[in-house]
């Protein structure tokens, strides 16, 4: 009888723990949360600095550095020369792509799926 109630209690901890465990972050999402700040956070005229958007996308440098290459290389993000350092803003294919993604993602919940 100790060993099933030991088991109950054990199986009610793991499913607590297995509640707290954050769920990793696809490509894709990460794209989103970099589009969704240049769009969101940062004053048109003055675009987001490489570090806010490390802060805010919760991202290390080297990854985020190659995000923005490709994102500035597709056209989705422009990148500004400010004293010597990039910025950052969302151009309108950007703000396209970020409606369509949204559109996509929410129609993918509906089904069940995580994208």
């Amino acid at each position: 009888m100790e060993q099933y109630l030991v088991t109950i209690i054990e199986c009610a901890c793991w499913e607590k723990v297995r509640e707290k465990v954050s769920v990793y972050r696809t490509h894709m999402n990460i794209i989103g949360d970099i589009l969704l700040t240049t769009r969101d956070d940062i004053e048109v005229e003055q675009g987001a600095s490489v570090t806010y958007l490390i802060r805010k996308a919760n991202v290390s440098h080297v990854r985020i550095s190659k995000i923005l290459n490709n994102l500035v290389s597709q056209g989705l993000l422009e990148q500004k020369d400010s004293n010597g350092a990039f910025r950052y803003v969302i151009s309108s294919s950007g703000r396209e792509f970020l409606l369509a993604y949204h559109t996509f993602r929410k129609f993918a919940e509906n089904f069940g799926l995580i994208i």
